[in-house]
């Protein structure tokens, strides 16, 4: 019964070291065959800098909250800011790259909060900063030789919020404030949109549509809070400098 039960156990390794040997030669197989039938694949990697600046838009929110004693109701509404993207990346290939990013954004704010069965109110003005490092991948959709190149890129990072009061516009009661500062420190999911447009041979004009989505720390601190995720949306231009 032992001899059968190791010969049972050798069988199965073998098969297994069998199919693994078949799995990484197909492996090589399609590589070899995607390095020789892809044109572009083996282009020289093409180091670059750029910056691009522009407007930044955060994502609204709003909270309720109900009791015996009524309905409370919580928001706040961004204004829009300035942004500004600061990145070095390499061109791996014709249509693919890989870009790492310093994003900066603020935007003036202002917290409401209210209930309807008391006297109890008030309205903030705040200021937020955020500041972003993002690792991104780029799928370019023309070749590098191309005039015009849209692109769709995508990638994650951590994000600093930074968020500080202001004046206080009005209140009434005995309000509970958010407090006079406030920060988090978050993972971050990117995506964006946009295209190269070439000036001469080492430099281009960018234009790029993103989105940043994350936690919401600001609706964290509204009273009630608020239940939506935050979402920064920017529109920069600038340009990309080749090496």
């Amino acid at each position: 019964m032992l001899n059968v039960t190791k010969m049972s156990k050798a069988a199965l390794l073998t098969n297994l070291a069998v199919r693994a040997c078949i799995c990484l030669g197909a492996m090589r197989s399609l590589l070899a065959v995607f390095f020789l039938c892809v044109p572009g694949v083996c282009a020289p990697v093409t180091p670059y800098v750029g910056a691009i600046g522009g407007i930044a838009t955060l994502s609204a929110d709003a909270g309720s909250q109900s009791s015996a004693q009524g309905l409370r109701l919580s928001s706040y509404s961004p204004r829009n800011g300035g942004a500004l993207n600061i990145f070095a990346g390499a061109h791996l290939h014709d249509y693919f790259s890989l870009q790492l990013n310093y994003i900066w954004n603020r935007n003036d704010l202002v917290l409401n909060s209210s209930g309807s069965g008391s006297n109890t109110f008030y309205q903030q003005a705040r200021t937020s900063s955020q500041h972003a490092g993002v690792l991104d991948f780029l799928i370019y959709f023309r070749k590098r030789s191309s005039w015009i190149r849209p692109y769709l890129g995508t990638g994650g990072g951590i994000i600093h919020l930074n968020s500080s009061a202001g004046r206080l516009i009005s209140s009434g009661g005995t309000p509970v404030l958010p407090p006079s500062t406030f920060s988090s420190t978050r993972p971050v999911f990117r995506s964006h949109v946009g295209m190269d447009i070439r000036i001469c041979r080492k430099l281009s004009f960018r234009y790029s549509f993103s989105e940043f989505i994350g936690k919401n720390d600001i609706s964290k601190h509204l009273s009630p809070p608020a239940p939506r995720g935050l979402a920064n949306f920017q529109n920069l231009f600038g340009f990309v400098m080749s090496f």
